[in-house]
C-alpha cells in the first residue's frame, strides 16, 4: 500500500520560506513581500486504504510539481490534511488553504451534538496545522445552505461562526481564519474572521465586475479572496473555459481582491462515495495533461504581479505634506520609494516643521523637497499641486504607509470611470 510519508525535499521542489502568511491591510504578506493568492482547489480524491483522501505520494508530488509550474502558490483542500501533506507542500513552496468539514448542512444550532461536532472539528483542524509554515488559513465552514441560514437566523449563525473562529485562534493564535460563503448567503458577516472568502460563479464580465465591487464594499477593511471560480469544459468547451478563466483573473486582481483559487486543478474528483465523471472543471485532465486553461492561468500566475496591464500609465505626482510629522514620516517615505508604478514622483512639502523632518527628508534622494513657513494643510497641498509635474496628483499624509500597488488602483479607477477624482479608506496597520 502506498501512503503519505515524510521525506526530504522532492526533486523539482521550490526553496520554501519558513514564515507564515500574515495580514497586510486589504492584502497579505509573506516575509517582506506582498503575497497574492494564486490558488487552485485540490481534490477531494478517492480515499486510500488509510482513509486519506489524497493521491499516493508519488502522484501527489507530481501534482504539486505541476501546480508549482503553473505559477500557483496555494492549494485549497476540502478536508483536514495529514501533517505530511503540509510538509510536502512546504517543500514545494506551496501554502495550504484548509476547509474544515462538519455537518453544516443540517439545522446545527438546534442540536447540541451537531454544534459540538463543529467545535471539535475546528479544534482538531487547528491543532493539526498548528505552527506549520505551509498553512495559509483555516476556513471553519464552507457554504452554509441558504435555507439553513434563513431557518436558524443569520445573526445566530454569525455568532456560531465567530465562536468557531475564536476556537481556531485559541488553538493556533498565529493562524489566519475565515469562512467561505456564496451569493445566496452573502449577507453573513461574522466579525472575527481575518478575511472574507466568497465562492462565485458568474460568466459575464460586467456582472462579475459589479458583483466583486459589491463584495469589496461589504468586506470593508478586510481582505477579500475568491475561494472558488470554475468552468465546466464538457459543457462549455475547453477554449471557452480558458477564455472565462482569463476574464476571471483579470477582474479579480484588477478589482483589488487579494487573490483567488481556480476550481479546480484536475478533472479527477471524488465525492459522495464515487468519482465524478460527468463534468470537467480541471485545468488539467484526469491524466494530468494540460488544457488550454492551464496555459492561460499560468500566464497570469507566473508573473510576480498578477495585475492586468493598464491602457496607459500617466505620470503621477504624489504630494506629502508634513508639519512636525517626524514620528511617522520615515515609514511613509520608505513605502513610497517602492511603489510598483512605472512613472511617478514624490513631492514632500515641509510646512514649517520644527522637528527632524528636514533630516528625514535628506535620507531620500528620490523625493523633491520644498520647505516653507507654516501655512496650514490646505496651503501646503496647493503648493504641492503647483510643484507637480504629473498628469495626476495623489495626496497622502505623512502618517500613511502606502500599499505597493496604491497608484495602480487609483489610476485604474480614474481611467475606467473617467472621473475627475477618486479616493479610498485609510486602514489601520
Amino acid at each position: 500500500m502506498h501512503a503519505l510519508v515524510q521525506c526530504a525535499a522532492p526533486i523539482g521542489a521550490a526553496a520554501p520560506q519558513a514564515a507564515r502568511v500574515t495580514l497586510d491591510g486589504k492584502f497579505f504578506r509573506l516575509g517582506a513581500e506582498k503575497f497574492w493568492i494564486k490558488g487552485v482547489t485540490y481534490g477531494p480524491f478517492e480515499p486510500q486504504e488509510s482513509g486519506v483522501a489524497l493521491p499516493v505520494q508519488h502522484q501527489l508530488e507530481a501534482d504539486l510539481r505541476q501546480i508549482r509550474g503553473l505559477g500557483a502558490n496555494t492549494i485549497r483542500v476540502y478536508h483536514v490534511p495529514p501533517r505530511e501533506l503540509l510538509d510536502t507542500a512546504h517543500a514545494f513552496g506551496l501554502k495550504v488553504f484548509v476547509d474544515v468539514p462538519w455537518s453544516k448542512h443540517r439545522c446545527f444550532l438546534e442540536s447540541r451534538e451537531d454544534m459540538e461536532t463543529g467545535r471539535r472539528a475546528v479544534r482538531e483542524a487547528a491543532r493539526a496545522g498548528r505552527g506549520h509554515p505551509a498553512l495559509f488559513a483555516l476556513s471553519v465552514v464552507n457554504e452554509v445552505p441558504s435555507d439553513v441560514v434563513r431557518w436558524l437566523g443569520h445573526e445566530k449563525v454569525e455568532r456560531f461562526i465567530d465562536e468557531l473562529v475564536d476556537l481556531a485562534h485559541q488553538e493556533d493564535p498565529r493562524a489566519l481564519v475565515t469562512f467561505a460563503s456564496f451569493p445566496p448567503t452573502e449577507y453573513l458577516h461574522p466579525r472575527s474572521v481575518d478575511f472574507y472568502t466568497m465562492n462565485v460563479y458568474l460568466h459575464r464580465r460586467e456582472k462579475f465586475r459589479a458583483y466583486l465591487q459589491r463584495l469589496q464594499n461589504q468586506a470593508d477593511e478586510k481582505p477579500l479572496v475568491l475561494g472558488e471560480y470554475g468552468i465546466d469544459s464538457l459543457r462549455n468547451g475547453e477554449e471557452e473555459q480558458a477564455e472565462l478563466l482569463a476574464m476571471h483573473l483579470d477582474e479579480v486582481y484588477g478589482q483589488g481582491l487579494a487573490g483567488t483559487c481556480c476550481f479546480s486543478y484536475t478533472d479527477e474528483w471524488f465525492t459522495g462515495g464515487h468519482p465524478i465523471t460527468d463534468w470537467a472543471f480541471g485545468l488539467v485532465r484526469r491524466d494530468r495533461s494540460p488544457k488550454p486553461a492551464f496555459h492561460r492561468v499560468a500566464k497570469v500566475f507566473r508573473e510576480e504581479s498578477p495585475l492586468p496591464a493598464l491602457p496607459r500609465y500617466p505620470k503621477v505626482s504624489v504630494v506629502v505634506c508634513s508639519y512636525n510629522g517626524s514620528k511617522t514620516l520615515d515609514g511613509c517615505l520608505r513605502s513610497l520609494e517602492t511603489l510598483r508604478y512605472p512613472d511617478y514622483e514624490v513631492i514632500l512639502v515641509n510646512d514649517g516643521s520644527t522637528d527632524s523632518v528636514p533630516e528625514i527628508a535628506a535620507r531620500y534622494s528620490y523625493i523633491r523637497y520644498h520647505a516653507q513657513p507654516n501655512r496650514g494643510l490646505s496651503g501646503a497641498r496647493n503648493v504641492g499641486m503647483d510643484l507637480a509635474r504629473g498628469e495626476i496628483i495623489a495626496y497622502t499624509d505623512d502618517d500613511c504607509f502606502a500599499d505597493p500597488d496604491w497608484l495602480y488602483f487609483l489610476v485604474s479607477k480614474l481611467l475606467e470611470t473617467g472621473a475627475t477624482g477618486v479616493g479610498g479608506p485609510n486602514l489601520l496597520p
